[in-house]
């Protein structure tokens, strides 16, 4: 999953949810380095993957786009669904999502010192660009598309995705809120056994 959903399946503690949103920028045994509640996110984040990369559903969708974009299908994937999530929002949240989103960025920003040095960089533009909130549109989605072809140095092609994004959207919604449901479930569960692990 994508940054939005991550932030989303944290839960309400704060350090839980910064260590979910800067799970790919530990590596190994490197998030033993970080605060209790900042590892419990990053084991989450891992977790969460592990069961998305699974997913019969959530292959289903890559297999849509495998023969464009090859092992990049996963990542595109991902970003779609981050897309669906902003845009069906209030099915799942009460809080307005700017509102959600504000909140977030205020956080990042209070925690941006023991941020991995990615997410260092990142946070800043992200912000600026109030990149979380652009994931509703497909004009959003095709903003960030564009950046990770970029820094793919155009080998991705995933500028290109959206293409196959409208052509299927139908389809992609509703397997985002088969699999999301599920993963809604799942995190809950996983978050809780892990919290318990750590005796938070």
């Amino acid at each position: 999953m994508n940054f939005l959903a991550h932030i989303y399946l944290s839960g309400d503690n704060e350090l839980i949810t910064i260590g979910n949103f800067v799970g790919d920028g530990v590596r190994g045994n490197k998030y033993k380095l970080y605060p209790t509640e900042i590892q419990i996110g990053i084991q989450l984040h891992r977790h969460i993957d592990t069961f998305t990369d699974a997913h019969t559903v959530f292959r289903q969708c890559t297999k849509r786009l495998h023969t464009g974009y090859g092992h990049y299908s996963g990542v595109i994937v991902d970003i779609f669904f981050d897309h669906f999530l902003a845009k069906n929002w209030t099915s799942y949240s009460d809080i307005p999502l700017p509102d959600y989103i504000d909140s977030f960025y205020k956080s990042l920003s209070k925690n941006i010192d023991i941020l991995p040095p990615r997410f260092k960089r990142i946070s800043p533009i992200m912000i600026e660009g109030n990149w979380l909130l652009s994931y509703a549109t497909i004009d959003g989605i095709q903003k960030v598309l564009n950046g990770m072809n970029h820094r793919t140095e155009g080998r991705s092609k995933m500028n290109e995705a959206t293409k196959e994004l409208k052509e299927h959207y139908e389809d992609f919604e509703a397997d985002f809120t088969l699999f999301f449901d599920e993963l809604i479930t799942f995190s809950y569960k996983k978050r809780l056994e892990i919290e318990n692990e750590f005796k938070l």
